[in-house]
């Protein structure tokens, strides 16, 4: 029978990292399967720092030239544990509807609102992410999830709030607009290339900044939505 440390070999095998998780009722209608008994298991899997890089970039997803590249190496890899571990995988970007990923998110481990509108870790800071869900229709010996703090707290004068070129981050929310539009433009190339300077501001979980070239090829991915949205999705 599957086991948590079973869990987290095979997903490191992968890239990716267990981030918690938690019992699940059969009632649970969020769940998009059926438990053969009354309560089951659900572990989050994603990534911290660059742990999915190295094995991502070697991936035919990312080597094809098609669109959406870690979604697809996602699906592929989180399928092939789940079948190997006997789940059901779930992904944040099936739907809509979309499973509420943030919700068990923040049920799984400390997880805590920033200024930048991302969840922060105590651990990891801001430089982390989900990239799936397993539900197990049985119950598994989980982990406790261990009480934090959020850093944003003790954070002297949040400097992720005035380090964006544009202002795209304040107190009242997220202005994707102007970032996007900033972004966008042949002159101002240091956020797409380097990385989100607010982002980057932020000092908690320094020990996990992406590289440079995750940085970078994330912020060429939402540039690249962003556009195909303003396009009416073409």
């Amino acid at each position: 029978m599957t086991n948590w440390d079973d869990i987290v070999v095979s997903a490191k095998a992968s890239g990716l990292v267990t981030r918690g998780g938690f019992s699940v009722a059969a009632d649970d209608k969020f769940l998009g399967c059926k438990l053969t008994g009354e309560t089951g298991a659900l572990v989050l899997l994603g990534n911290v720092g660059d742990s999915y890089w190295k094995q991502f970039t070697k991936s035919p997803e990312y080597l094809d030239g098609g669109e959406d590249p870690l979604d697809r190496w996602s699906s592929r890899v989180i399928e092939k544990l789940a079948l190997d571990l006997g789940a059901t995988a779930l992904f944040p970007f099936d739907g809509p509807p979309y499973f509420p990923f943030q919700r068990w998110a923040a049920q799984a481990e400390p997880l805590f609102s920033s200024p930048l509108g991302l969840y922060i870790s105590p651990q990891f800071g801001v430089w982390h992410a989900f990239r799936g869900a397993l539900i197990f229709d049985r119950p598994i010996d989980l982990p406790a999830v261990v009480p934090g703090v959020s850093p944003c707290i003790s954070c002297d004068g949040q400097p992720c709030l005035n380090t964006c070129p544009v202002g795209a981050f304040t107190k009242q929310g997220y202005d994707v607009h102007a970032c996007f539009e900033h972004i966008s433009s042949d002159a101002n190339r240091t956020c797409l290339e380097d990385g989100c300077q607010a982002r980057l501001a932020c000092p908690a979980g320094g020990d996990y900044v992406y590289s440079q070239n995750q940085m970078r090829f994330l912020m060429e991915a939402f540039e690249k939505a962003r556009r195909k949205a303003a396009e009416g999705g073409n």
